[in-house]
């Protein structure tokens, strides 16, 4: 390794991760319309393109997430980090000439496929933290997330008045202008001893969880995982359906409440991981985070104002605790040669249930909203994903009662 990392490959990681999405969220609000123009269709039809756009991008996430974990875990992070955020950079442009569906669909495929950098970004961060502040730093890139959905949405609105284009050509050089900045200051964490040869075998969602069983206590924390991240997925599905349904708030409102939400977020991840988890402990946060979080969850289901959902965001928040928690419960089980495949396998993970989750949610609103529903109660998707926290906060507490440490496997 030419040097060590310092300063600025944090502050790089969590410009790509902000960069990341701001580039996904730039494109959302123009979206409806790029497709409606291709299309020559009407929004319904381009809704239900939209649709398959994002299962598409899901799909890819999930197959692929494991595959660039496994590639940084052989020829180090770097490489294959600059590599994917340079390939991310080309595809925006990509979509923003688009001519036709079909494009946009191949854009959509490398998107997803590239856009798994996130398990190198975490791998990344296990490198270069010591034990007692991979929570925090895993908060920090969670919080660059988060301000960038922000942004970008609010961001894409206004060049979308430009044209619906131009939002995607400004995420390509966005992307583009972050490469760069890597190429001179982002240095390799990965010793050339602490490698391993590439395994097909391996570099596959079904392979990655297959090594994940060497550690027993990853293996049950996964399956924690599961129940959270479908729980957490309910949100994006059918917050805007619920808000404008129970509270008839216009699409402005709406925005505006994911806006406040997306703010909560990056405070918790960014400060509060900060400020609570040295405190209590990795394993205490992430058990208050589950608490609180089917707490809120609860709570969203049975407001009966829209200043009582807006004074629970704040305490739904907590779920910001969860993740950097537990991944630095499960990185601090897995060797350095494995921290790509880990975070490859959580990325996986994250994947799937964003492919699962919104039509289980959106189909339990549906159910719960139809005129003929034997009973009708527009916050059951909530409710829901409350048992489902509940569900992952036993799952982690069962596999933390007995936590085995497993030799380093190679």
């Amino acid at each position: 390794m030419e040097r060590k990392p310092g300063k600025h490959a944090i502050v790089f990681l969590l410009i790509a991760v902000l960069i990341d999405m701001i580039g996904l969220g730039m494109i959302m609000p123009v979206m409806p319309s790029l497709l409606a123009e291709i299309t020559g269709e009407g929004l319904g039809p381009a809704a239900a393109w939209g649709g398959w756009l994002m299962f598409t991008y899901a799909l890819m996430q999930f197959l692929f997430a494991p595959v660039m974990g496994n590639l940084s875990d052989a020829y180090g992070r770097r490489r294959v980090l600059l590599l994917a955020l340079g390939a991310l950079a080309v595809d925006y442009a990509i979509m923003g000439f688009a001519p036709t569906l079909v494009w946009l669909f191949v854009g959509r495929f490398f998107a997803g496929i590239f856009g798994a950098n996130f398990a190198v970004a975490n791998a990344y961060i296990a490198d270069i933290s010591p034990p007692e502040k991979r929570a925090q730093n895993f908060g920090l890139i969670g919080a660059a997330f988060g301000i960038g959905f922000i942004i970008g949405p609010a961001v894409g609105g206004l060049l979308g008045e430009f044209g619906p284009r131009v939002p995607f050509f400004a995420a390509a050089a966005l992307g583009l202008l972050n490469v760069i900045y890597g190429f001179f200051v982002l240095p390799e964490t990965l010793a050339p001893e602490n490698r391993r040869p590439f395994a097909v075998a391996r570099a596959n969602p079904l392979g990655a969880f297959r090594q994940m069983r060497k550690y027993p206590l990853v293996l049950g924390l996964l399956g924690a995982m599961v129940f959270f991240q479908l729980a957490h997925d309910v949100n994006p599905s059918t917050w805007s359906y619920y808000a404008m349904l129970k509270f008839g708030w216009s699409e402005a409102e709406v925005g505006a409440s994911l806006a406040f939400v997306g703010l909560c977020m990056a405070l918790m991840m960014g400060l509060g991981t900060r400020l609570i988890i040295p405190r209590i402990g990795e394993t205490r946060a992430a058990l208050l985070g589950l608490a609180m979080t089917s707490i809120g969850f609860m709570g969203f289901a049975f407001s009966s104002t829209a200043w009582h959902f807006l004074l629970l965001m704040p305490l739904s928040s907590f779920m910001g605790l969860v993740m950097p928690s537990l991944r630095a419960i499960m990185s601090a089980e897995v060797p350095p040669n494995a921290q790509g495949e880990l975070q490859g396998a959580l990325s996986s993970l994250v994947g799937l249930t964003m492919i699962v989750a919104p039509v289980l949610a959106t189909q339990t609103f549906r159910a719960f909203t139809d005129v003929e529903a034997p009973v009708y109660f527009p916050g059951a998707a909530f409710v829901m994903a409350s048992v489902f926290t509940l569900m992952s906060m036993a799952v982690v507490a069962a596999a933390l009662k007995v936590r085995p440490r497993a030799a380093a496997v190679p």
